[in-house]
């Protein structure tokens, strides 16, 4: 962003100097301020034509660069909330707000993303929603403290705009560690919690960044129901900006802005008829998350009453405890096997799949996102074929949710990937041997090394056996996680139900008692929990 980077363009390079002829500014101001009329191409009678600014046109004085406000003509603005970096204040916030409200324009924000320095870490560790007990939990609430800064600016400023963006981009001052795979997901950590702050704080949110840039802090992190602020990079016209409008964005989210700018103005343009109020928002952007069905960024367990084939949620609180069941549906007797994929449909929210016992089709409950559903879709048939389905994430690498399943007559388990639109991508044959198994849970990223696992029960030992996916499709060498795992009558996990951003595993015995084992991130188990009584009258809890 030509305003809020300081030297730096969407490219990364350097891309200007202050301007080291500020005399010939003024001939060429007058140019520049009737380029949204004259340059913008009749493409589409709804687009909007805007700018962004922020401290670089704050004046020389309180430490900006003395560049222009828009001209009068701009029909929109998106206003820096920063100085260039997080736990920073743009030093002409309220006055730019007060031109924007003046002026009568309309307005979105965007603040600023960035790994936090060691003593950032030190301070803000633990001020987010999230438990400090790990480095990831940590990450996450230091980009959640990033936001509730940002928040707190508009608060002083009075600015209270429908959509704040968040500017994912290389920050020369603080620079992200792009380096290896585990970097890159701890940068993802920092995003995440930046987006639960300003979630939480009543803000719909977006991200700007762009597709090189994206990848090397992210390692192209896929996040397909996030609006898009995109960039076109540093041109004299907006026909490239339309473009990126068409083109798939740098996260597989739709784009709702984009920008392209020169060396005095960054310039904006609305890609379809939008009227400037809060965007369309996923359930959550939790990292491999399958479990958050109700939106509020807890990891939750679904359960069948047996009597009654009534489903219910119990939304997690966060904190490895359950909230008393919500009646979420009827009629769910009629299926023999339910499973909690993840986002299989793309549009952002949480999904189940449920095989109806007399048919053997297999159908998609699409989840709404708050707890509820919309309209089921067919995806298969022949799938009583199974005796096992789970939903493991991302197992394949491509950042779309496939599903395993155990064939009945054989023991060969197939993986069945995702298209991340509701679909199916051809089978592939995983593995063979695994009926020796009679329960089979996909907890996530079980070990720490960022692929998918899944556990799997012996039925002759009960033995429970930590299978490690290699990222790509396939295993390595398995653990042996724990024995006496026969005792339990139910096994699942939900992913990270404690908050330490570690997946966990619940486990009923006969006597109804639900227990929460927590996983340390590492493969290994920390103390058990007991979680909730009275879990015999469940026939299916995923």
């Amino acid at each position: 962003m030509a305003a809020r980077m300081g030297f730096r363009g969407a490219s990364g390079r350097p891309r200007r100097r202050i301007l080291a002829m500020l005399g010939a500014v003024s001939a060429v101001l007058a140019l520049l301020a009737g380029m949204l009329t004259a340059a913008a191409p009749p493409a589409q009678a709804a687009t909007l034509y805007g700018h962004d600014i922020s401290w670089p046109q704050c004046p020389t004085a309180v430490g900006g660069l003395g560049l222009p406000l828009p001209p009068t003509t701009t029909q929109f603005v998106v206003v820096g909330l920063t100085r260039g970096l997080p736990f920073t204040e743009n030093p002409c916030l309220a006055s730019q707000v007060g031109w924007v409200n003046s002026n009568n324009k309309r307005a979105h924000a965007y603040t600023m993303a960035a790994f936090p320095t060691a003593a950032q870490l030190t301070t803000y560790r633990a001020q987010g929603p999230w438990s400090a007990t790990t480095r990831a939990g940590q990450l996450s609430n230091v980009g959640y403290a990033e936001a509730r800064y940002a928040v707190a600016s508009l608060q002083r400023a009075g600015f209270r705009p429908p959509v704040v963006w968040i500017d994912v981009e290389p920050r020369p001052a603080q620079p992200w560690p792009t380096a290896t795979a585990v970097q890159q997901r701890e940068n993802r950590y920092i995003v995440e919690g930046l987006m639960r702050g300003l979630r939480d704080a009543g803000f719909s949110y977006g991200l700007y960044s762009y597709a090189s840039g994206w990848q090397s802090i992210t390692g192209s992190w896929r996040l397909p129901g996030v609006p898009v602020w995109a960039t076109a990079g540093r041109l004299d016209y907006p026909t490239e900006a339309l473009d990126r409008c068409r083109q798939p964005s740098f996260s597989g989210g739709r784009v709702y802005l984009s920008q392209w700018y020169d060396d005095v103005r960054d310039y904006d343009l609305t890609c379809d008829p939008y009227a400037f109020t809060p965007l369309p928002m996923p359930a959550s952007a939790l990292s491999g998350a399958t479990a958050d069905f109700n939106g509020d960024w807890n990891n939750d367990v679904l359960a069948r009453v047996a009597a009654t084939g009534e489903m219910r949620l119990y939304a997690g609180t966060g904190r490895g405890g359950l909230s008393p069941g919500l009646k979420i549906g009827t009629g769910w007797a009629g299926f023999n096997a339910l499973e909690t994929p993840g986002d299989f449909s793309g549009d952002g929210a949480l999904d189940v799949l449920a095989r109806e016992s007399s048919t053997g089709r297999l159908w998609l409950y699409r989840g709404n996102g708050s707890g509820g559903w919309l309209p089921r879709i067919l995806i298969g048939s022949g799938w009583q074929a199974m005796s096992a389905i789970v939903g493991p994430g991302d197992f394949n690498g491509d950042q779309r949710v496939d599903v395993l399943a155990r064939e009945a007559a054989t023991g060969i388990m197939w993986l069945y990937p995702g298209t991340g639109t509701g679909g199916w991508q051809p089978r592939v044959r995983v593995g063979s041997g695994w009926n020796a198994f009679n329960a089979l849970v996909a907890p996530g990223d079980f070990d720490g090394d960022g692929a998918s696992d899944v556990l799997a029960r012996e039925t002759a030992t009960g033995r429970l056996w930590l299978y490690r996916g290699t990222g790509t499709g396939g295993w390595l060498p398995r653990v042996l996680l724990g024995t006496g795992w026969n005792a339990m009558t139910a096994v699942m996990s939900p992913g990270d139900l404690n908050g330490d951003r570690t997946p966990d595993v619940l486990a009923r015995d006969s006597a109804g008692v639900l227990w929460l084992y927590p996983g340390n991130g590492a493969g290994k188990w920390l103390p058990r929990v007991r979680a909730g009584v009275g879990w015999n009258i469940m026939n299916a809890i995923f």
